[in-house]
């Protein structure tokens, strides 16, 4: 039996999320070769959870999974549980807030086991899973920065395999030792990283390789990670949407689709 929409009482009230339902529209116009999107009266194929950088709130990404209008696939927007102190404005992942003393910007990686568990057990496995009746492999996540770290760390720490992750200039975090994560995990991974002054630094890419079987990785051209800003710099992320969502009426001739 397919999974369900998922309403916001799936999911406990602390937990602040948006959901956007599935596209009908054809994924013919979304650079992917899928299929024709399901009659509207059906629950949606995939779940797609997104997360925002640090210093963001969901909203930016509750707007990014309308524009991504992915076929038969529902949007979940998470926001991170920590406020910025001293009236920043915004949200972080963290479990702790260290400024740079040298350039004064935030520290991305101060533990996110806690923001971790809040994806892996409230949202994935008590929501998702055991109340809406997904299955794991249904599930994809994409995170930015520090919100691309949690997907990692969420991915590597399930024993299933999720459809895919996809990390916008989000390593794994350093704070959890890899030999905590037991075995390499089977979901696939997509990594795309700024050429200079990425913070997947080639230590972080290492860390990466030896947690996950089947990993991309894509550089743009940038000073710094950022969000991708033209169609060169979507076009894998598409690719990598085509080869993993799942679609009710069957994967068509010419795609190609990994596990």
């Amino acid at each position: 039996m397919p999974g369900r929409l998922p309403t916001k009482a799936d999911f406990p009230s602390s937990v602040t999320l948006s959901i956007t339902p599935r596209t009908s529209q054809s994924p013919e116009s979304l650079l992917l070769s899928l299929t024709h999107a399901a009659p509207a009266s059906q629950p949606p194929t995939n779940i797609l959870i997104l997360l925002h950088g640090l210093g963001d709130t969901n909203a930016s990404f509750t707007k990014l999974g309308e524009q991504l209008n992915l076929p038969e696939t529902a949007c979940i927007a998470i926001q991170a549980p920590n406020p910025l102190p001293f009236d920043l404005g915004g949200m972080h992942w963290g479990e702790d807030m260290i400024f740079d003393s040298t350039t004064g910007e935030m520290d991305m990686d101060t533990g996110v086991q806690k923001s971790t568990l809040l994806v892996l057990d409230q949202v994935i496995r008590e929501g998702l899973i055991s109340k809406c009746g997904y299955k794991a492999r249904e599930i994809m996540i994409f995170g930015f920065a520090q919100g691309g770290m949690v997907a990692l760390q969420a991915a590597a720490q399930l024993e299933e395999e999720l459809g895919g992750v996809i990390s916008i200039g989000g390593p794994l975090s350093q704070s959890v030792p890899l030999k905590a994560l037991e075995k390499k995990s089977k979901t696939p991974v997509l990594i795309c990283k700024a050429s200079k002054k990425s913070a997947v630094t080639d230590s972080a890419t290492t860390k990466l390789k030896d947690a996950f079987q089947y990993i991309e990785f894509k550089e743009w051209k940038k000073n710094g990670d950022g969000m991708p800003s033209s169609r060169d710099e979507m076009l894998p992320i598409m690719q990598f949407f085509a080869r993993r969502l799942r679609s009710t009426r069957g994967v068509p001739a010419g795609s190609v689709e990994i596990g």
